[in-house]
């Protein structure tokens, strides 16, 4: 007898959303469904609207028109501060200035603050778990190290951790390879890569402008020109030469080995 598999949930539903600040157009009609466990990236040039998609995705902001789901809800029916919480975001601008240990740092996921709050104290059972991150994030021994001391990869990976505490179904991961060389670079994605098998049912969604930033781990991806979808789906359908050339407007070669794509200006033959 057969088995009937069934989807997984749809974590992130946007249909037709349309949004328009001070008078402008900035999102146009967009419409896509991430559901549990997929991995999508989200690109294309500067000032295409993927601020705006993955602030709609974070329940940072409304549509002007259509509807946008977030893990079930509908924004504009639901109290955003709860929804909010259930979501993991790494932003590597994170503005934290005070010299917090790393533990501390991830323990902050759980209050959803930059600082610790006043008179808080974690469980037991919260700092296990902070440290049980920093192990699987390959800051084992860190945990005492001063957020100011540490390298940009290391906060990017202390940032992951500190996204992971709360356990989200959602990580939204906005340009996480910024400001990296290529080996710190690596060993980030090579983190992202392992929340795959840490963490099965997290879906994610990584802005990037960078083919060659896209984790290992991507399934699907949107492209974005104008405010407009170019393409969207699973990755391999979706970042080829002529979608990604499209989306930015410019003649680009993609390549894909080993699970990670590349890309470069398309070379003119000549005879």
């Amino acid at each position: 007898m057969a088995v009937t598999q069934t989807r997984p949930q749809p974590v992130i539903e946007l249909s037709d959303a349309t949004f328009r600040r001070a008078g402008k157009e900035i999102l146009q009609q967009v419409t896509f469904t991430v559901r549990a466990g997929e991995h999508w990236a989200l690109l294309g040039p500067n000032g295409a609207g993927k601020s705006t998609i993955l602030g709609l995705c974070g329940a940072l902001t409304h549509p002007t028109t259509g509807a946008v789901h977030v893990l079930g809800s509908r924004l504009g029916r639901v109290e955003l501060q709860a929804l909010r919480r259930t979501i993991g975001h790494v932003n590597p601008r994170h503005p934290l200035r005070s010299p917090l240990r790393a533990r501390d740092v991830v323990l902050t996921g759980l209050t959803g603050s930059v600082e610790l709050p006043p008179r808080w104290q974690p469980s037991g059972d919260d700092l296990d778990q902070a440290d049980a991150l920093l192990d699987t994030l390959g800051l084992a021994g860190m945990a005492d190290e001063l957020w100011p001391t540490l390298s940009q990869g290391e906060r990017g990976r202390l940032l992951i951790a500190r996204a992971l505490i709360s356990r989200p179904r959602l990580l939204l991961l906005d340009e996480p390879s910024t400001g990296l060389d290529v080996a710190a670079r690596e060993q980030l994605l090579e983190t992202i890569d392992l929340l795959d098998e840490t963490h099965p049912d997290t879906a994610s969604i990584v802005v990037t402008h960078h083919l060659e930033e896209l984790p290992a781990t991507t399934t699907h991806a949107l492209l974005l020109r104008a405010g407009r979808v170019v393409a969207a789906g699973p990755a391999r359908a979706v970042l080829t030469t002529a979608n990604v050339s499209a989306a930015f407007d410019h003649p680009i070669e993609v390549g894909h080995r080993d699970g990670r794509w590349t890309a470069q200006a398309a070379r003119k033959r000549t005879a």
